[in-house]
């Protein structure tokens, strides 16, 4: 997995809450467990007609979203199933970061992302930002009002940076410590058991195993 320090990278809206991982990638495109093709495919159903021709009307497809890499969307993101293929659609999509605001709090919470959703983008390098409701409005409105907008999420910093016509909008947020550094790193969680490679064969080799050796 590649690491991920900083990324400068232009910001698209997706204004739509709850949407489960069946939206961003079909049923019928869960034959193929290979991890490429699926970009296309993302938003397949808001994304293309019945003829197969762009939509007009989604607002990823309008041409000065064309190279997103950086999504701002509502509360919830990636509930429904746990398809791994959501994300892998969505990275080969191009996007690099999403944002979602969390509501709430106590037993009225809800999350800017899904549980599993959120894991499974940490694991194929997709950071994945929560901040207020406030502050992702503030975001969606500074994308409307300006084309091309630019942001720059520095992981080690923890911070999310909108360089708004205006002025820089600067947009601090928690991230867990042990998926950061795995992030910063590189490392999915194949990658970091290697790291302990000669103490899990020292083990193996002082310990009698249940496989018959024939």
């Amino acid at each position: 997995m590649d690491a991920f320090t900083t990324h400068r990278g232009l910001v698209a809206p997706l204004d739509r809450a709850n949407v489960d991982t069946d939206q961003i990638i079909p049923k019928q495109f869960l034959k193929s467990i290979q991890r490429t093709g699926f970009g296309p495919s993302a938003f397949f159903d808001w994304r293309y007609e019945l003829d197969g021709k762009p939509n007009p009307d989604f607002e990823l497809n309008q041409p000065r979203y064309a190279d997103r890499s950086v999504l701002v969307t509502r509360n919830n993101f990636g509930c429904g199933s746990s398809r791994e293929h959501a994300v892998w659609a969505l990275a080969q999509d191009g996007l690099r970061v999403i944002v979602a605001p969390y509501r709430g709090e106590g037993n009225d919470f809800i999350p800017g992302f899904a549980d599993i959703f959120k894991n499974n983008c940490s694991k194929n390098g997709i950071v994945t930002i929560e901040l207020s409701e406030e502050e992702v409005e503030s975001i969606f409105q500074t994308v409307y009002a300006q084309e091309g907008l630019m942001a720059t999420v520095d992981l080690e910093a923890q911070t999310l940076i909108l360089h708004a016509g205006d002025g820089e909008k600067v947009f601090a947020f928690d991230y867990d410590s042990s998926v950061k550094h795995k992030l910063l790193n590189g490392l999915d969680d194949i990658e970091e058991s290697l790291q302990y490679l000669n103490d899990i064969e020292r083990f193996e080799e002082t310990h009698a195993t249940w496989i018959h050796q024939g």
